[in-house]
């Protein structure tokens, strides 16, 4: 199936998975808990709040040469989307690509995401584990800080997290 057939599928609508392809056409699904959204929705929120313009959004596709990968998040300049707008999936890779860490996730399969996406033009990716911590990525391993964003924090926190103190 091509992306557009598996996202107007009338039986794929609806489902608590993430869908993703590899490079055969193959249907991936990983399931996502609540706060794996949760962190998506504070990074996409610190994000729009960080920077001066560009769009930070969820589930973006972008097609690689292993198949079409969704970042969590993505942030996108002002001149990605004149080129770009809302093709799906995206040709090439946004500026910035997040994913948030799944236990499902190997640490293998992420190193093969960085690099699909660097080769796919994004210039950092980020990694957000459970607990909210961030590492930062550019094409060349890893950053002290974003070096797109310098601001963002290192941890993020769930509003529920900070009252427990964790």
């Amino acid at each position: 199936m091509h992306w557009r057939q598996i996202r107007e599928h009338p039986s794929l609508q609806d489902l608590p998975f993430k869908i993703e392809t590899d490079r055969w056409g193959h249907i991936l699904m990983s399931p996502a808990s609540n706060r794996h959204s949760l962190l998506q929705g504070e990074l996409q929120a610190l994000l729009r709040t960080l920077t001066p313009s560009g769009a930070a959004f969820p589930e973006c596709s972008v097609s690689t040469a292993e198949g079409v990968k969704v970042a969590d998040v993505a942030w996108a300049s002002a001149a990605f989307l004149a080129r770009h707008g809302d093709a799906d999936p995206y040709p090439e890779a946004p500026e910035i690509l997040i994913e948030v860490i799944s236990p499902s996730n190997s640490t293998a399969e992420m190193a093969e995401k960085r690099a699909l996406y660097f080769a796919g033009g994004a210039l950092e990716v980020w990694l957000c584990d459970e607990a909210g911590g961030l590492r930062f990525f550019d094409a060349n391993g890893a950053l002290e800080h974003s070096a797109l964003v310098p601001t963002f924090p290192a941890q993020v926190r769930l509003p529920f997290d900070v009252r427990r103190g964790s």
